[in-house]
């Protein structure tokens, strides 16, 4: 059977849903399947997708990406005779011949709504429809899979839950010594909760002796609120914004932290939490969603809405060596258990059962 990957998407640089792709379609080949993308896939058979519909362009890309998938995707398809489409994102044509199998990372809008927000009308009203239509759906965690049945009507029947994995090439244990900075990688939404990150660092015994670094691309709305709260905090001198890291540098820079703090109030699944682990750093997470998942128990969890238990977290972290040398280990055996190869493999498990 012919199946179509659809990598429409996916931005060659390796960031959220494209490091998701990128990884997963390397453990494809055998299946020979066919690529539709904006850059060529080494190995594959390849179909040239327009470039402008990626994140990078914004809301018009996405919405470039949902005419071009609803109309274009098709001809691709009936085209190459494909006869199983696989989409790394939970999106397809409606109401078409194409038989398909979606990836859902998370319905994270739906858990924090905003009116006119169109994240909120895109996850309310166009993801049910493709994956009612779906022949079946993979999801990153039992998490989103109760997710995708609680707010779309799916039996959970038609649900695969697949962990994702890391690069075990670039996380790695490097045996650095520790230096007097927490550590807080990702974007700064609001639902990532930084902004009682930032208050529970406030309240660290000491925390004029460390600083609190965020990694991260900018956000010119949510920033002035951190910085305005910064400020108010007087922690200027140590609250760094490091803005977009080089891959290849997150390494380091999560091998000599503290610790990584990750409070999020949601995630899908929580890559950065099982990055820092593979580094050996302890991790200070959420105990809601995906993240105990992800995490076992191989790091602090903590009500994330509580800014106190968020504090004595990192406190327990900075006084106690033994629970640090502990977390070291227990991080570095639990991020073991997980690897591209076990991700891909599942997933040519669930594209052939339905080829």
């Amino acid at each position: 059977m012919t199946i179509l990957v659809n990598l429409s998407p996916v931005l060659p640089q390796p960031t959220g849903i494209s490091t998701y792709s990128l990884n997963i379609v390397k453990e494809l080949r055998s299946l020979k399947p066919d690529v539709v993308s904006s850059f060529e896939i080494d190995g594959y058979t390849w179909h040239r997708s327009p470039a402008d519909l990626t994140a990078e362009y914004g809301l018009q890309g996405h919405f470039k990406r949902l005419l071009w998938t609803q109309f274009q995707l098709p001809k691709f398809y009936q085209k190459l005779n494909s006869q199983l489409l696989f989409s790394v994102l939970p999106e397809a044509p409606l109401w078409s011949s194409c038989r398909s199998i979606v990836m859902v990372h998370d319905l994270i809008p739906l858990h924090f709504p905003k009116r006119f927000s169109p994240a909120t009308f895109y996850n309310r009203h166009y993801i049910p429809q493709v994956l009612k239509q779906a022949e079946h759906i993979i999801c990153n965690s039992n998490a989103t899979a109760q997710d995708i049945v609680r707010f779309c009507d799916i039996s959970a029947n038609q649900i695969t839950s697949i962990p994702l994995a890391y690069d075990a090439q670039n996380f790695q244990f490097l045996d650095l010594p520790t230096q007097n900075y927490f550590l807080y990688l990702g974007r700064v939404a609001p639902y990532k909760n930084v902004q009682r990150a930032i208050a529970a660092f406030a309240t660290l015994p000491h925390h004029s002796d460390y600083e609190f670094w965020l990694a991260g691309p900018p956000d010119q709305r949510q920033r002035p609120l951190l910085q305005a709260q910064i400020e108010d905090l007087k922690l200027t001198n140590q609250v760094k914004f490091l803005d977009y890291v080089a891959y290849e540098d997150l390494p380091r820079l999560m091998n000599q932290a503290i610790g990584l703090i990750f409070p999020s109030l949601w995630e899908g699944f929580g890559l950065p939490a099982l990055e820092a682990m593979a580094c050996g750093t302890p991790v200070i997470t959420s105990n809601l969603s995906s993240l105990p998942e992800v995490t076992g128990e191989a790091a602090l969890l903590v009500d994330p809405y509580n800014v106190g238990a968020i504090a004595q977290a990192m406190h327990e972290l900075v006084t106690d060596s033994q629970l640090r040398a502990h977390l070291r280990t227990a991080s570095l055996a639990r991020a073991s258990q997980f690897s591209w190869a076990k991700t891909g493999q599942a997933t040519a498990d669930v594209l052939q059962r339905f080829s």
